[in-house]
């Protein structure tokens, strides 16, 4: 899933505390926290290469846990396509520093409300490394055709 935008329900941001501006404005906005741009061309890529994308809102947690039916049923109410532990600090402090941003989240299990099926650590390390080729097909050529 190629990351459009995400909520953030980390408990911290990363950028509290003293602000050094040569390292970015105080409260950067991140109306783009994705680029746009980059997307784009990520769409362009895949559609060159036959890979199927989905777009969506990652919501950042921290875990370490497997989210519970309500949570994922929560997390879709208020806007969320996929959920994951990293990511969105990242991704705060690299728009503070004024780089342009590219997204993307592997889905390796599909949680829900009506989802009975217990996800393990070893079934997600298996789905990521099954995609793993299919994103780095898109990632290579992203990186060397951005500007």
């Amino acid at each position: 899933m190629i990351i459009t935008d995400h909520i953030n329900l980390f408990p911290e941001n990363p950028l509290r505390g003293k602000n050094d501006n040569k390292l970015g404005p105080r409260f950067p906005a991140m109306t783009e926290a994705y680029s746009h741009e980059l997307i784009r061309l990520a769409d362009e890529i895949a559609a060159e290469k036959g890979i199927r994308v989905m777009h969506g809102v990652y919501v950042g947690v921290t875990g370490p846990t497997f989210e519970t039916p309500a949570e994922y049923e929560f997390f879709r109410i208020i806007g969320g396509d996929a959920v994951g532990m990293s990511t969105v600090p990242e991704v705060i402090v690299a728009n503070h520093a004024g780089m342009k941003v590219f997204g993307v989240s592997v889905i390796t299990d599909l949680g829900g409300k009506d989802v009975t099926e217990v996800p393990t650590h070893e079934e997600v390390q298996k789905a990521a490394q099954a995609a793993q080729p299919k994103m780095m097909e898109i990632m290579r050529d992203l990186v060397a055709r951005a500007k």
